[in-house]
């Protein structure tokens, strides 16, 4: 399916420094991709709600990687899924009584505006699971057959997590905290017949009045986890370099899918990395509570998007933060400041700027840091220091081509 357009992403003179992140599995920072290739798999949207604040605070998270990536001479390949079929959006869809394919592309729809707004590159591969549905029915049939997987009477399959040896080591959870977090976030431990309450269903058979289609394993549809181990491996190939996604898909669904992986005899992510939870009234943003701020709606209301991008900017990715209405004006500030000082002739120095941006953004993706950088330089041009003609030329293509904001 397709994706959105490609910002433009300015040249800047020199080579950037390789990344470092902070590796979810390991609790360690880590050096991640780099040299010619890199690869990236972020999860993507299920699309029965529109883009709140917690979605663009995780996309443009890994827009940064890829951009730290390409600046340092790395060809990124980049790959997201759609979940364009699950219970949450056939669920909306019958509330509303709008058929479930009008309303996953109506919100994709609105997704990609979202993401063109906020100067966000589009993945190469952007694949919707109902589009690799017998894909996804292959690799469950070559589970059953090996063993790691079994089918129960209704004809639901489900993956055996005893079979992988490597279960557990992306989240390090006792089973009391997987259970918990399963029951929490779409798995069904109580389930009877399972071998094992953290056995994660990996097809689902037809249910009267949902969609199925026909495949070796029966009539019916993928589950969650299952379905990103296929559309990752077949877009970026075995070990590929970064896993990214929101820190509340570490367990069960980036766990999950790494064990499918290992089941079908393949390495999954070499590294995974987590952009913390966006707060709201008081607790997580998310579509089941409604505290949403939503992308489109700021837009709507006559909001820069790159001053929506600067407020997620002056948080670091990993931390949980609150939204509020005075940090969204403190970014809108910050940007009048940034273009006043950028519209003058002469200003400091800049190639400082550049080196102090892009060793903060090589650190861990420490984008406030990078952020401080251009407000010293913004400041010290207004108060007119520095006799530097076209200084704030390089400062603005490396704030567009970094942290994304287009001056």
């Amino acid at each position: 399916m397709l994706a959105w357009p490609a910002p433009a992403v300015p040249e800047l003179p020199g080579t950037g420094y390789g990344l470092v992140l902070h590796d979810s599995a390991t609790g360690a920072p880590v050096a991640v991709g780099g040299g010619e290739r890199s690869s990236l798999y972020v999860c993507g949207i299920t699309p029965y709600d529109a883009t709140h604040m917690g979605h663009a605070a995780t996309y443009v998270a890994f827009d940064l990687v890829q951009r730290v990536w390409r600046d340092a001479g790395s060809t990124v390949r980049y790959a997201q899924n759609v979940t364009d079929v699950d219970d949450p959006l056939l669920e909306r869809a019958a509330a509303t009584g709008v058929d479930w394919r009008e309303l996953a592309a109506s919100e994709v729809a609105l997704f990609r505006e979202d993401m063109a707004a906020l100067g966000v590159i589009p993945p190469d591969a952007y694949v919707a699971v109902t589009d690799v549905v017998p894909a996804v029915a292959a690799a469950v049939a070559r589970l059953l057959e090996a063993g790691t997987a079994y089918a129960l009477d209704d004809g639901d399959v489900y993956f055996d997590v005893k079979s992988d040896p490597e279960f557990g080591s992306v989240s390090h959870l006792s089973d009391a905290e997987a259970v918990a977090l399963s029951a929490e976030r779409g798995g069904d431990p109580e389930r009877p017949g399972k071998r094992n309450p953290l056995d994660p269903l990996l097809w689902r058979a037809e249910r009267p009045g949902e969609p199925a289609w026909d495949s070796p394993v029966g009539r019916g549809r993928p589950g969650w986890h299952i379905e990103c181990t296929v559309i990752a491996l077949d877009a970026l190939g075995a070990g590929f370099d970064l896993q990214g996604g929101g820190s509340d898909l570490v367990f069960p669904h980036h766990e999950m899918s790494a064990a499918h992986s290992h089941a079908l005899g393949s390495p999954f992510a070499r590294a995974y990395s987590h952009a913390g939870m966006v707060g709201y009234d008081g607790a997580k943003m998310s579509k089941s509570r409604g505290n949403l701020v939503l992308v489109s709606r700021l837009r709507a209301e006559g909001r820069d998007p790159a001053a929506v991008r600067l407020a997620l900017l002056a948080h670091h990715y990993r931390s949980d933060w609150e939204w509020t209405p005075a940090g969204l004006e403190q970014a809108e500030q910050r940007l009048r400041t940034w273009r006043d000082a950028l519209a003058m002739n002469e200003g400091p120095a800049p190639e400082p700027v550049l080196e102090q941006v892009r060793r903060a953004m090589a650190d861990d993706l420490d984008s406030p840091r990078a952020l401080g950088a251009v407000d010293a330089w913004a400041e010290a041009a207004l108060r007119g220091e520095g006799d530097v003609p076209g200084a704030a030329g390089l400062v603005a293509r490396t704030v567009d081509a970094l942290l994304g904001v287009r001056l």
